[in-house]
């Protein structure tokens, strides 16, 4: 029998047609038993993201150590060499007029440090998780975007660079957001390719946003092909009403 976090994984993958299997992210003092460490080295730990749907590993704040704004944004305890390196990213930032010293404080960081941050797919997670990325297209964040409308009352903010401050905003705010990513993990990550960006998901909340998603995914496959019918009928010369599109639709199949 599925655990309820695999089986609203398989929910989530199949009502938005996900190419990618939702990851989860878990912020914690201590690693589980059972669940390995990461080996070896990463430019940015976004890129831990991808990595992610290979299975479950825990991460340290060393594994993060290439990464001066990931570790910004995620609160990671960082040793005096690792902050002269992320304060010569932002003056290269800075230089650029990419991030300016007024935006610095404008960026989500975690209010808690973790001592771990523990990655996999969200189907095989042993943690509850603070948070469930979702990669996704246009039509897929339309249905997320209502999701979001039904359960939180509001629509989630679109954020830009850095990509890791969505995990920030979504932990420290309980609410979703939409990460058009950053050019850094756009350059780090094979799965966020132009047509593709991040939607970030509460874990709190998982169980209210896999019922809504189920709904409004087959809501939407219906309305579209209702939508079709009616855009075929009006191009043909007819001005069909309502039930008129609906009894054509039933008698489509």
């Amino acid at each position: 029998m599925a655990s309820p976090l695999a089986s609203m994984a398989a929910t989530l993958t199949g009502a938005l047609k996900l190419a990618q299997p939702p990851i989860a992210l878990c912020l914690t003092d201590a690693v589980p038993p059972g669940v390995r460490s990461w080996q070896g080295r990463v430019p940015a730990g976004c890129q831990f993201w991808q990595e992610a749907a290979r299975g479950v590993f825990a991460t340290s704040p060393r594994d993060h150590d290439l990464c001066a704004i990931g570790t910004f944004t995620h609160n990671l305890e960082a040793t005096e060499s690792h902050e002269a390196d992320r304060r010569d990213a932002l003056k290269v930032f800075a230089d650029l007029g990419y991030t300016r010293e007024q935006d610095i404080p404008l960026i989500p960081v975690l209010r808690a440090r973790p001592h771990h941050v523990v990655y996999g797919p969200l189907a095989a997670i042993p943690l509850p998780p603070d948070v469930v990325l979702l990669f996704v297209k246009a039509d897929q964040m339309l249905i997320l975007s209502e999701a979001t409308q039904q359960v939180e009352g509001g629509y989630p903010p679109a954020m830009g660079r850095p990509a890791c401050a969505v995990v920030p905003q979504v932990t420290n705010t309980g609410r979703a957001a939409l990460s058009l990513g950053c050019c850094g993990a756009r350059a780090y990550l094979d799965v966020l390719t132009g047509d593709v960006a991040l939607y970030a998901i509460p874990g709190a909340r998982l169980d209210e946003y896999v019922e809504r998603i189920g709904a409004l995914a087959t809501a939407n496959a219906v309305l579209t092909t209702f939508h079709g019918i009616r855009r075929a009928d009006v191009a043909a010369g007819k001005s069909p009403t309502i039930k008129e599109s609906l009894a054509a639709m039933e008698a489509s199949g």
